[in-house]
C-alpha cells in the first residue's frame, strides 16, 4: 500500500482514530514554507560528540552564558551492554565553540542519587531549554530494586529490565547557569494514569515555550502497556514546577490500525516557530514518511491538533558527509533541532555503527547543518 493511501485510509477508516478528531484534515493542510528535509546540508565528518569508552545517546544543545555551545547527552559505560541504558545511563554535559563541535566532555550533570528517588538510579533523554532567567533540564529517570549492572556483573535479566523500564518518569532539574548547580525536583513532572492510554510510563519529554504567554507545552511518550503502539500526549504548565495539566484526554497522534499496532511515532522535538508549534518526530515503522526510522514534520496552532506538512518527511537515515561520502546509519534516533533567532540551524541525532538494528559497536551524537 502506498504511503499516501495508507495515511488517508487510516484517517478515514480507523475505529481507533475515530476517538479523536485531530487528524481529520492532517493530510490536506498545506503550508508555504520549504520542506524541512530540503534544508539538510552535508554532515561534518568529526562533528558532534563521541567517546569510545561510552555509549553516547541523544543530545540537547543550548548556547550558554559563556557564548559556547553546551550539549546535554546520555552516556553509560561500555563495560555493560547497550541495553543497559535503562539502568546505567547518566546525563552529562559537553562543550564546543560552534554548534558543529566536536564537543568535549565536561561533567556528569545528573548522577545516581539513590534508589529512594524516582530518578535516582538512571537519567536519560535530556531536553534543555531557557525559561526567563532559568535553565530547565527535562529528562526521564528511573529507579529499581536490584543491583546496577557492572563490568563484573554486566547481565540484566528481562524481568529487571522491565522493572526499570516501567518505572520511567519525566523529571526536571533547574539552574541559574548552564554550569549548574542543578536543583533536582523530587517528584515527577507528570505521572502515568492507571486505566488510561498513558498507564505505563512518562518518558521522552519535549518542552517548548510560547514567548507570548510564557506557558510551557510539554509533550510526553507513554502507552497502555509496555507493548506498541507508543503514543504521545501533551500537557501545559504556567511555570516550570507545574502543575502540568493534560490538554487532551487522548493521544495527539494515532497512526496504528488493527493488525498494524507497530505504526507509531516517538522521540518528538517541538519548537515555537513564531505563529505556531512545529515538530520533527521519528517514524518507527516508516509507513508515514516512507522510510523506517525516518522523521516526520508536523505543525500545530495549539499543541493539541497537529497537521502533517505537505512534504511530511523531515529527514533520512541516509547521510551525505562533507567529504563527499555517503552512509546509511544503523539508527537515527532522538532528533534535536537547534533553534537560534527563531530559526532551525542544526539537526542532531543519536546514531550508531553495527551489523544490525540495536547491535552496536559504537554510538555517538552527530550533527547536520541546516539551510536557514
Amino acid at each position: 500500500m502506498k504511503r499516501r493511501t495508507f495515511i488517508e485510509k487510516t484517517l478515514k477508516g480507523s475505529a481507533l482514530l475515530a476517538t479523536t478528531s485531530m487528524w481529520s484534515c492532517a493530510v490536506f493542510n498545506k503550508q508555504p514554507e520549504g520542506a524541512f528535509i530540503d534544508r539538510i546540508l552535508p554532515a561534518p565528518v568529526g562533528g558532534g560528540f563521541r567517546d569510545d569508552n561510552y555509549w553516547i545517546w541523544g543530545s540537547s544543545v543550548i548556547k550558554g552564558e559563556d557564548g559556547k555551545y553546551h550539549m546535554f547527552a546520555s552516556r553509560w559505560s561500555k563495560d555493560v551492554g547497550f541495553g543497559c541504558w535503562v539502568t546505567n545511563s547518566e546525563i552529562v554535559r559537553a562543550v564546543a565553540d560552534t554548534p558543529v563541535g566536536p564537543y568535549v566532555f565536561q561533567e556528569v550533570v545528573l548522577p545516581v542519587r539513590g534508589k529512594e528517588f524516582f530518578d535516582g538510579m538512571c537519567t536519560h533523554n535530556p531536553r534543555i531549554i531557557k525559561y526567563k532567567d532559568k535553565y530547565l533540564l527535562y529528562h526521564f529517570g528511573t529507579t529499581y530494586n536490584f543491583p546496577q549492572p557492572t563490568k563484573e556483573n554486566p547481565g540484566l535479566a528481562s524481568g529487571n529490565w522491565n522493572e526499570a523500564w516501567m518505572n520511567k518518569r519525566i523529571g526536571l532539574a533547574i539552574s541559574d547557569s548552564v554550569f549548574g548547580p542543578w536543583e533536582r525536583v523530587d517528584k515527577p513532572v507528570i505521572e502515568p494514569r492507571p486505566g488510561h492510554w498513558d498507564a505505563s510510563i512518562t518518558s521522552n519529554p519535549a518542552p517548548a515555550v510560547d514567548p507570548k504567554t510564557g506557558k510551557i507545552l510539554l509533550m510526553y511518550k507513554s502507552s497502555a502497556t509496555s507493548k506498541p503502539p507508543l503514543l504521545l500526549g501533551v500537557s501545559m504548565a504556567h511555570s516550570p514546577k507545574g502543575e502540568y495539566k493534560r490538554l487532551s484526554e487522548e493521544p495527539v497522534f494515532r497512526f496504528e490500525t488493527p493488525g498494524k499496532e507497530h505504526v507509531d511515532v516517538e522521540d518528538p522535538f517541538i519548537w515555537w516557530a513564531g505563529d505556531k508549534y512545529e515538530a520533527v518526530i521519528k517514524d518507527r515503522s516508516g509507513e508515514i514518511c516512507g522510510e523506517e526510522g525516518g522523521g516526520i514534520h508536523v505543525w500545530s496552532k495549539d499543541g493539541v491538533k497537529w497537521h502533517l506538512f505537505e512534504q511530511v518527511k523531515a529527514y533520512s537515515r541516509n547521510i551525505l558527509w562533507d567529504d563527499g561520502t555517503k552512509s546509511h546509519q544503523n539508527h537515527f534516533e532522538r532528533p534535536f533541532v537547534l533553534i537560534e533567532d527563531g530559526k532551525p540551524t542544526h539537526l542532531f541525532a543519536a546514531v550508531g555503527s553495527g551489523p544490525e538494528a540495536w547491535k552496536f559497536e559504537n554510538t555517538w551524537n552527530m550533527v547536520i547543518p541546516l539551510k536557514h
